[in-house]
């Protein structure tokens, strides 16, 4: 199931870039590269032991950069692709979507993220860890960040992926942590 989920993985990176470079003509490929670390927020039953680090690659083919007012903003989301690691033998996800960000002030701003996500949880053992029902989620993400600088920013973030109630189980995986993110 390992080597599956990241053929999964790299094949949804390679997918996501070769959109963002043909299908939408860029200056640039990436727009922003995040690297993060959470820890589960699941309740006693559910809890996933470690810590989760976290990648995610974000693309601009809607040119959300150049956005100026909120509703610009609103209507020109990111595109991301990403993963999340247990350390601890737990699920591991890759996930991809939409990203819409809105900027507070001239420095805070916040993510909504939404868009699906593929997981290794285990299926065959209800009882080992949260009880996620089916490998295909959707994931929702939100994040308060700080710009430090043009290029550099830290955000607090949320994550969390279930099925929405199609499978048996619904448990859900989710996430609180910190990231730290640089802008081209």
């Amino acid at each position: 199931m390992n080597k599956a989920f990241f053929a999964s993985a790299i094949g949804a990176i390679i997918l996501a870039s070769g959109i963002s470079s043909s299908a939408f003509a860029q200056e640039r490929l990436f727009d922003e590269v995040r690297i993060g670390v959470s820890g589960s927020i699941q309740s006693a039953s559910t809890f996933e032991k470690g810590a989760f680090p976290s990648a995610t690659v974000f693309f601009d083919p809607f040119d959300q950069r150049h956005a100026e007012s909120f509703m610009d903003h609103m209507l020109r989301p990111r595109v991301h692709v990403g993963a999340i690691v247990s350390t601890a033998g737990e699920a591991s996800q890759v996930f991809a979507g939409f990203t819409w960000t809105a900027p507070i002030t001239d420095r805070i701003f916040v993510d909504l993220g939404f868009g699906g996500a593929f997981n290794n949880g285990n299926l065959d053992k209800p009882n080992d860890g949260p009880k996620v029902g089916c490998h295909a989620l959707f994931h929702e993400s939100l994040g308060l960040g700080y710009n430090i600088t043009n290029n550099w920013r830290v955000l607090a973030t949320v994550e969390h992926s279930s099925n929405a109630n199609l499978c048996d189980y619904n448990a859900g995986l989710s996430y609180a942590g910190i990231a730290v993110g640089y802008k081209f």
